[in-house]
């Protein structure tokens, strides 16, 4: 959408009792990149300024804020296929990303949040190309379809003392198929406590209307932008560049990136898996929080108990993850090498149980 720099602003004149705005697009899929712009946006940004950011995410899990990552994703899949794992800072369920996915972000302050009139602009764009959208509840953008009402959108929304923030998703021509592939998780005995999804009907925006592109949809809702607030301003492209030259952009970067941010902040979960081997049965049990097994209780039938009181004396207080619980099992194994094979035929079954 380069030529929206072009665009000629004369055929609107902004006047003093015209808002100040902002748009802009994101010319990168990283997750992390355009998640630390939005929260660029919400917290460092004026927010008596109206801000419309228009962005695509290619192959990611995005999760709300409170969100388990192990319980809402199959993680195992996410690693071997190179899906990303993004954590928002608002709240809401998990969504699959790709780049049939087009994101909207609209900033402005509380005194002036309008949901209605955010959820008025993305209508009246999607009327345009003569689809008849309207809100539902609190968080969804419906379409009529001739098998029923089907959601397109969704919605999450976060406030300081001073400023409103409300984004969501589009579906233009985002793939199913991978929805389903990364949002349900392995089948395991995992209990969370923190917020679950509701899944929805759900159509492409494409299935009911094959003009329906990023670039033509993006352009019909800042033209409607425009429109609403009676005025214009140039359009931002934004890029990795962006990152050398603003450092609290490149911050908020360092954080979304971050394994802790992503993975660390999940809340507390336990997690319940057994299995037989030869040599004896094996139930284990992991109470995690943080990303960290605050207790590990193995019973097992073994005939050697020593084997078990130094694996739930190494599995406590690690990191959950794969390479974590390797680490520590191979330590054992050094101190107990009669039973190495033991402990090699373990760690690969528990490195895939909690991967």
């Amino acid at each position: 959408m380069h030529n929206q720099n072009q665009t000629n602003q004369s055929s609107s004149i902004q006047t003093n009792s015209s808002p100040k705005l902002r748009v802009m697009i994101s010319e990168t899929f990283d997750p992390w990149f355009n998640l630390a712009t939005e929260d660029w946006i919400f917290r460092d940004m004026d927010p008596e300024t109206k801000v419309l950011f228009l962005w695509r995410n290619d192959k990611t899990v995005v999760i709300g804020r409170f969100q388990n990552p192990w319980t809402e994703c199959n993680t195992q899949k996410m690693e071997e296929n190179g899906i990303k794992l993004a954590r928002r800072q608002s709240g809401g369920g998990a969504v699959f990303h790709d780049l049939g996915n087009t994101n909207f972000t609209f900033l402005s302050s509380k005194a002036t949040f309008d949901k209605a009139a955010n959820n008025k602009i993305i209508t009246r764009a999607l009327g345009s190309f003569g689809l008849e959208a309207f809100p539902s509840g609190r968080n969804d953008i419906l379409v009529n379809t001739a098998d029923g009402e089907k959601k397109i959108s969704g919605s999450a929304f976060k406030e300081t003392k001073d400023r409103s923030f409300h984004h969501g998703t589009l579906l233009i021509n985002a793939d199913m198929t991978q929805l389903g592939l990364y949002l349900n998780p392995n089948v395991k005995k995992l209990q969370s406590k923190g917020i679950t999804s509701v899944r929805a009907r759900v159509v492409n925006l494409q299935e009911l209307n094959a003009e329906v592109t990023h670039d033509a949809l993006c352009k019909k809702i800042i033209e409607e932008f425009f429109d609403h607030y009676q005025t214009t301003a140039p359009i931002e492209i934004l890029d990795h560049e962006y990152l050398k030259n603003i450092p609290a952009l490149n911050e908020h970067f360092q954080k979304m990136s971050d394994w802790n941010w992503r993975f660390g902040e999940a809340p507390q979960f336990n997690h319940q898996m057994s299995e037989r081997f030869d040599w004896g049965l094996v139930d284990v049990h992991l109470d995690v929080h943080k990303a960290i097994v605050e207790k590990a209780q193995i019973f097992s039938d073994s005939l050697h108990p020593e084997m078990i009181e130094q694996l739930m004396a190494s599995l406590t207080k690690i990191p959950y993850t794969k390479e974590a619980f390797q680490t520590a099992i191979r330590k054992v194994a050094v101190d107990l090498p009669m039973i190495g094979d033991y402990l090699q035929e373990f760690e690969s079954w528990i490195a895939k149980e909690i991967s």
